[in-house]
């Protein structure tokens, strides 16, 4: 039986975090809708802050990932670094 049924509770992995934090710098560089305000609200200053925050844990976490982990987490960096590039002609 898996560890969530019946509980509906989640657990965390390092995936999730990853996807979460994905989220948030989404919400920051104005690309999804804030779930709290329902609208685009962009702050470039903290969206650049999580993706620092993200090659930190690239970086403190080398040889500690599995291959799976380790692709994600090198697609979410290209992908936030390009968004974030788009918007302020830098990275």
């Amino acid at each position: 039986m898996d560890q969530n049924q019946g509980n509906n509770k989640m657990s965390p992995t390092f995936s999730l975090f990853l996807s979460s934090l994905s989220m948030q710098t989404l919400i920051f560089l104005g690309e999804i809708d804030n779930p709290i305000t329902h609208k685009k609200d962009e702050n470039l200053d903290q969206a650049k802050f999580i993706i620092d925050t993200l090659t930190m844990l690239k970086e403190k976490t080398k040889g500690n990932l599995t291959d799976h982990e380790n692709q994600m987490i090198d697609n979410i960096l290209y992908e936030l670094r390009m968004k974030y590039t788009a918007k302020t002609g830098k990275l």
